[in-house]
């Protein structure tokens, strides 16, 4: 059986988007554990600590942090740091999702998902990579997803921003390895929760997605409810992620990538077995409602271009 690192210690470890959802999940489980815990959350998302009866104590120190703010991120850090006298362990989990076919996402729409899901785990990393260093042991594990080995039709900004998530883990997995700091992505696929309902829109696609004149119309409905419909009958949870996700932080030898769910291990080994060509042939044909994709909308020459 593979024993735990640094099994006579417990790890500092700070955990982004921890206050909800899977961040939330693996702060209960971390709080089982002898490890020292900064738990962050949006400021205006901190009551919802107190709500799970996570209070601050000798080993738990609460930090506002927005991830997209340098400022804050700084300060997170430098919280952890004084209160523990470094970081031992980072689980990027903070993360958004925008529904939104190519055509109707926006450059600020694609800077917002980028920013979150990759510019801030990034930034944060390179804030506590000189102490791993110094210490010649540290833990990076950076929450991808199944949206990070494949992509799903209205999902390709959010796709877009984990295969760079999932690009840049994987060269710092070769960069840090000499110095005893291990790098993991976490890749579920979908889960039984509430993250379904927290997905954002762009302008066009909310428009999009209620205009049946438009000719994306047919591709939010049917995405949207095959989504909804995979989430709620999925037997993964926000708990067995979790699990998944400190059984990964506390292996010796934590491999780069872990699958988190069934249908990550499935979908990577369809990746894996079936020539690209037919992958992406048995995934379109499989989509809902494919048929009826590309029957609605005005299909007359624009005047002009989209903004």
């Amino acid at each position: 059986m593979e024993r735990t690192a640094r099994n006579a210690e417990s790890l500092r470890i700070l955990v982004t988007g921890a206050s909800t959802g899977l961040g939330l999940a693996v702060a209960k489980r971390l709080l089982k554990s002898p490890h020292r815990l900064v738990l962050t959350a949006r400021e205006h998302s901190l009551a919802r600590f107190s709500d799970a009866n996570i209070v601050e104590s000798e080993r738990v120190k609460l930090v506002a942090l927005d991830v997209t703010s340098s400022r804050q991120r700084r300060r997170a850090v430098s919280i952890a740091s004084s209160t523990y006298g470094g970081i031992d362990a980072l689980i990027n989990n903070a993360g958004i999702s925008y529904r939104s076919v190519a055509e109707h996402v926006a450059p600020s729409d694609l800077l917002a998902q980028m920013t979150v899901n990759f510019h801030a785990p990034m930034e944060l990393t390179r804030l506590v990579l000189p102490h791993m260093r110094w210490q010649r042991w540290g833990r990076i594990l950076n929450i991808s997803s199944v949206g990070g080995m494949m992509a799903m039709p209205t999902m390709g900004a959010y796709s877009a921003s984990k295969w760079a998530l999932e690009g840049m883990s994987e060269a710092l997995w070769y960069e840090v390895k000499p110095w005893n700091i291990r790098v993991s992505l976490i890749e579920p696929g979908f889960i039984n929760s509430e993250g379904f309902e927290k997905v954002r829109f762009t302008g066009l696609s909310r428009e999009g997605g209620q205009s049946s004149s438009d000719p994306y119309f047919t591709h939010y409905a049917t995405m949207s409810s095959f989504i909804a419909g995979l989430m709620n009958r999925t037997w993964s949870t926000p708990d067995s992620v979790a699990k998944t996700i400190v059984h990964t932080l506390e292996r010796k030898r934590p491999p780069l990538r872990v699958p988190a769910t069934f249908d990550a291990h499935l979908f990577a080994l369809l990746r894996r077995l079936l020539p690209r060509r037919l992958y992406h042939a048995v995934l379109y044909f499989n989509l809902p409602g494919i048929r009826r994709w590309g029957l609605r909308g005005d299909f007359a020459r624009p005047s002009r271009p989209r903004p």
